[in-house]
């Protein structure tokens, strides 16, 4: 077993606390994504379950042992990083298996785990060359097959798209979920790209100031988010906040008036924010009237920035859109997939 504990974990670099009473469990198998903005305690937790930080307070199993005073090199692990780390002056196979010849590996046995990895990577035409001749796509794909020879529990990643160019990010994220789905092994990864979030894992855990915010399937993240930081994170475009009062059975702000989503809507002359993704926005001449902004076309879709009583809202329709700046739209939303939440405590209502 594979499954991997991290039990109130807490870093202190000096006086500056770094992760706060981190607690996650990742599931024998399970792909798990920590995500986060700049500076959230993700690729320190990481680093932690690697052996490259040491852990503060709290405790880090691996297959149910403890490993917080366990050497790296004995957590049987595996790490991808962000800038490849491969040997410049060594080829495909050689970086692929310095890992075994440093284990004093058999040449068989060498030459038959490489051979495996470089087939499951489609790196079999590559592996005499060097690393200079390779595009950054295949770059990656070396250093997965570097980590693919070891056979570990536990596969870490540690942004490693983030030197990638748009499109090959797309292929390789495919590319590691197949990965992943082909293997079967424990794999934890880290990104603060919430896309790549969203399509990769089996298990969100978000991240911000050293806390865990929630930790859910991705699904489950995106329509109900525990707070507005979760809400404003996952997705692209974000979700839109609006600020108002609840009065009458429904959300006001200025003058306009939105129905509440079902369920508990809090008290009358309760402060509220309402939140509502792009793509719950409908046009609908009975709506409330927007002042358009601007215009985005996809292709896909249309988005519209627009201003709705003095506050800005991003629209998504999948329809085409012929409206100009200036122009006036009327828009509502889909009461039922719309959110309250308490502005004091950032939390959403149930």
């Amino acid at each position: 077993m594979a499954e991997v504990s991290i039990r109130d974990v807490r870093k202190a670099f000096g006086t500056t606390q770094i992760l706060h009473g981190v607690s996650v469990e990742v599931a024998d198998g399970e792909f798990a994504v920590l995500v986060g903005p700049s500076g959230c305690g993700k690729s320190t937790l990481l680093r932690m379950i690697a052996g490259l930080e040491n852990v503060g307070r709290g405790e880090i199993a691996i297959g149910g042992r403890v490993v917080n005073n366990v050497a790296p090199k004995e957590r049987d692990i595996a790490m991808v990083l962000q800038n490849y780390a491969l040997y410049p002056h060594m080829t495909v196979r050689d970086n692929m298996a310095f890992s075994l010849t440093l284990a004093n590996a058999p040449k068989a046995v060498q030459e038959q785990k490489v051979s495996r990895a470089a087939e499951i990577l489609g790196l079999g035409s590559l592996l005499d060359r060097y690393p200079r001749q390779l595009s950054g796509g295949q770059r990656q794909r070396v250093a997965m097959g570097r980590a693919i020879v070891r056979d570990p529990q536990v596969f870490l990643f540690d942004e490693p798209l983030s030197n990638l160019d748009a499109k090959l990010r797309v292929q390789m994220r495919g590319e590691i979920k197949d990965l992943h789905q082909r293997l079967r092994t424990t794999t934890i990864y880290v990104t603060h790209d919430q896309i790549e979030a969203m399509t990769m894992a089996d298990k969100i855990v978000v991240m911000q100031g050293g806390r865990v915010e929630q930790i859910g399937a991705p699904l489950d993240l995106y329509d109900r988010p525990a707070n507005l930081f979760v809400a404003g994170f996952i997705g692209s475009p974000s979700m839109n906040f609006l600020k108002g009062t609840v009065q009458n059975g429904a959300f006001r702000f200025g003058d306009m008036m939105l129905p509440l989503p079902p369920g508990p809507g809090g008290s009358d002359g309760m402060a509220v924010t309402y939140g509502v993704r792009p793509e719950h926005w409908r046009l609908d001449d009975a709506g409330v009237a927007s002042i358009v902004r601007l215009v985005e076309p996809t292709g896909s879709e249309t988005q519209v920035v627009a201003e709705i009583g003095g506050q800005r809202v991003i629209c998504a329709f999948r329809e085409r859109v012929s409206a100009r700046p200036g122009e006036t739209l009327h828009i509502s939303p889909d009461v039922m997939h719309t959110h309250l939440f308490d502005p004091s405590s950032g939390m959403r209502m149930a």
